[in-house]
């Protein structure tokens, strides 16, 4: 076996609300929707969204890091939107530019790229 890629899923109170956080702020597509679980897309990062607690995940529990080309402008597109920013960028000792920010439900996502350093 040969993985290809893979989805981060993050458990959320409203699906719909946090749809429409995840594209009217965060800048993503809605690729699916499947009932109370959705597929959302944004350049090579896949996230999915599901509002069941079927599998006990725990609400706002959930983190992923994407990579990225660079992290400044998107970051300040976020503030501008309102988005809840964690930890502005930095250059961090392990060779990468990154930010925090989580979701309406408390979901982390951090962004990254390689500072020239690295």
């Amino acid at each position: 076996m040969t993985p290809h890629r893979a989805a981060t899923v993050f458990r959320v109170t409203r699906l719909e609300s946090a749809l429409q956080q995840y594209v009217e702020v965060f800048g993503f597509t809605e690729e699916f929707r499947f009932g109370d679980y959705a597929g959302l897309v944004r350049g090579e990062l896949r996230l999915h969204l599901t509002g069941s607690t079927l599998h006990g995940q725990p609400l706002g529990g959930g983190a992923v890091y994407g990579f990225c080309d660079e992290v400044d402008s998107y970051y300040a597109d976020l503030q501008r939107k309102g988005a809840n920013v964690k930890a502005p960028p930095q250059d961090q000792p392990y060779g990468l530019r990154d930010f925090i920010v989580t979701d309406a439900d408390g979901n982390r996502l951090s962004f990254g790229c390689e500072t020239p350093e690295a």
